[in-house]
């Protein structure tokens, strides 16, 4: 199952349509505090990283919300979901 996982986040990442990208560390943390799927992090410039999430219902709504500062999100979910994005970035 896990190889067939792989070849969907694969080519889903290939369509536009069916991902959301950002480079924004903290607009990442917020969207995995809503419950959006992070299908990777690419670090291919050292200086940033771009998360991939997987667009699904709401998604934009919930971005939208975070720039416009009227996102809710727990505050100790968002700081332990800022620090284990971190965590993934500068672990590898």
């Amino acid at each position: 199952m896990k190889k067939k996982r792989q070849a969907l986040v694969r080519a889903d990442l290939k369509d536009s349509s069916e991902v959301f990208t950002t480079y924004d560390l903290n607009c990442s943390a917020a969207l995995l505090c809503a419950g959006f799927e992070l299908l990777s992090i690419s670090k291919g410039n050292p200086k940033k990283a771009l998360f991939t999430f997987k667009r699904a219902d709401g998604v934009d709504e919930v971005i939208d919300l975070y720039w416009s500062d009227r996102l809710e999100v727990k505050a100790r979910a968002y700081a332990d979901t800022l620090k284990a994005l971190k965590n993934r970035l500068y672990s590898a």
